[in-house]
């Protein structure tokens, strides 16, 4: 049995004899494409394609085989037209990872009101700490912050601000620092290392400041230890300012923010999902999250805190 991965590229190759612009067509990278075409060709046990300049020709092979390939593929649309016809219930168990910090608030929230939606659905929903490295990794993923090339859809939601915060505590034994020359003398509570290639900070009238934080000595690898560290009095450390604000309703005057008017980078909300044609359900549920999404989040001069907060 044929995959009908394999077939897609390979007819979308034969039309358009190119890798870059069959990949572009079918919204996967062109590593994937050449995947595809090598497993088809080591399943039909000969080369389909041959290359000529910067086209890709079929082989006498491949001329044969297109015929047969393009009569799968309507069969398999038209099996799947009717099927959809059908049945138009969404159902069956999906997987969702979420960045840690999502754990709880909107993420969790959205995923309730679908499972209302729709009843037969099944959910299952992990934290992770890690963002997906792999395009065989076909569940849906929330993240927070910039994701590496991975070969799956990475769809930005919107974008959270953060700032540099330190307990009142600390500010009284070490000084608040006024200027982002003075962090050098701070302790750095990291979020394994973030910034040990440095931050830019950014100022509305003074422009961009480039900051080389020093080594820091605790490095931690989730948002809520480096938080915690730092209502501890361990330091100062870069924090999304929604975070902060959810601390201090439970624990008022743990925080307070340093250098207001410079700016880190913010951090992008990533979904990321696998290339191609998804299942009605994942199909429903990206719906469900990108309907749901804050206006807060799109816009980048505006805080997202309420927004994150809300039921």
């Amino acid at each position: 049995m044929y995959d009908l991965e394999d077939l897609t590229a390979f007819a979308t190759v034969m039309q358009t004899g190119n890798l870059t612009v069959s990949a572009r067509q079918l919204d996967v990278s062109k590593s994937t494409v050449s995947r595809r075409i090598s497993q088809l060709e080591a399943q039909v046990g000969q080369p389909l394609l041959r290359r000529q300049s910067n086209r890709l020709l079929p082989t006498e092979a491949g001329t044969l085989f297109l015929s047969y390939c393009q009569q799968i593929l309507s069969l398999a649309e038209q099996s799947r037209r009717v099927l959809d016809d059908l049945s138009g219930e969404v159902s069956g168990k999906i997987t969702a990872h979420v960045h840690c910090v999502f754990a709880r608030g909107w993420f969790s929230r959205r995923l309730e009101e679908f499972l209302a939606s729709y009843p037969e659905v099944h959910l299952e929903l992990r934290t992770q700490l890690r963002p997906p490295s792999s395009p065989e990794d076909t569940s849906l993923c929330l993240w927070l912050g910039d994701v590496e090339e991975c070969g799956l859809r990475q769809e930005t939601l919107g974008h959270l601000p953060r700032g540099i915060y330190a307990h009142p505590d600390y500010l009284a034994r070490h000084g608040a620092p006024r200027h982002p020359r003075e962090l050098s003398r701070h302790a750095w509570i990291d979020l394994l290392g973030e910034t040990q290639q440095g931050l830019q900070l950014q100022h509305a009238q003074e422009g961009i400041y480039e900051f080389m934080p020093p080594s820091s000595r605790l490095r931690v690898d989730q948002e809520v230890f480096q938080s915690d560290a730092i209502a501890r009095s361990q330091g100062l450390g870069i924090l999304p300012d929604w975070l902060v604000e959810r601390r201090l309703r439970a624990h008022p005057g743990t925080m307070v923010r340093c250098l207001e008017n410079w700016h880190p980078p913010t951090h992008p909300i990533v979904l990321l999902y696998p290339f191609g044609r998804l299942p009605r359900k994942m199909v429903s549920l990206i719906d469900h999250l990108r309907r749901a999404v804050p206006d807060a989040w799109r816009a980048s001069s505006a805080s997202p805190v309420a927004a994150l907060m809300q039921d």
